[in-house]
């Protein structure tokens, strides 16, 4: 099938499970955190901090949590859900402090990034805490293909709110909506901001979920083959 494409002028990429594999940032920081503390592993613990996290992260998009409250917030849920006695603010600590040395790219990640530079202006959009992805992006060899990475931690907004493209993107050189496109993982959060905002999404569905919502992007693909294959 041939899809004929607008010819982009700006592309906006998200971070995590996007270009990172945050899964296993998020693995490795958490087993570490639990060693640094002298805290008990168990297996049975990451998957549910996991779905504690993702719960708080759904409660930052709605604007019912802060991001200040989130970092120890989760934690002292996760405590509380598992009978572990334990400081959230410390774990905060100790889980952010790795998360940050965490920069673990997808596989073609780089490849990709390089080749849409020699076309597009690129601009990374996170919902990322800044004490973390200054680190794992700004300061990472990716960085130098994007025009400015923008963390909403920074900028007082997240996704899928779109004062953070307002924001974010008011000391650029401006480019038209219909020009600009948005890739990323999350529904809720990449597409749902793109929308929001204004501008054509492309939903990175790496995973291969099914879409039970009402949020329609207006291209889905797979793998980063795919996307160079409509991008470029």
């Amino acid at each position: 099938m041939v899809i004929l494409m607008k010819e982009y002028k700006m592309i906006i990429l998200d971070a995590d499970d996007t270009l990172y594999d945050f899964s296993k940032a998020e693995k490795y920081a958490f087993e570490n955190a639990m060693r640094d503390l002298d805290l008990d592993y168990n297996e049975s613990y990451l998957p549910i901090y996991k779905k504690i996290n993702i719960g708080i992260w759904k409660d930052l998009e709605k604007g019912l949590i802060t991001q200040k409250e989130l970092k120890p917030e989760r934690f002292r849920r996760f405590f509380d859900e598992v009978g572990l006695e334990g400081d959230g603010n410390t774990f905060s600590d100790a889980f952010l402090d790795h998360l940050s040395r965490a920069t673990f790219l997808f596989d073609g990640a780089m490849e990709l990034v390089k080749e849409l530079s020699k076309k597009y202006r690129l601009v990374l959009i996170t919902n990322g805490l800044t004490r973390v992805q200054k680190y794992r992006v700004r300061q990472h060899e990716i960085a130098q293909y994007f025009e400015k990475v923008i963390i909403s931690e920074e900028i007082g907004y997240a996704k899928p709110n779109p004062m953070i493209f307002v924001e974010g993107l008011k000391d650029l050189e401006e480019v038209s909506k219909d020009r600009v496109i948005i890739i990323g993982d999350s529904l809720t959060s990449d597409i749902q901001g793109g929308i929001n905002y204004g501008i054509d999404t492309c939903w990175f569905n790496f995973k291969n979920k099914a879409n039970n919502s009402n949020i329609k992007p207006t291209f889905i693909v797979s793998t980063f083959d795919e996307l160079q294959d409509i991008i470029l």
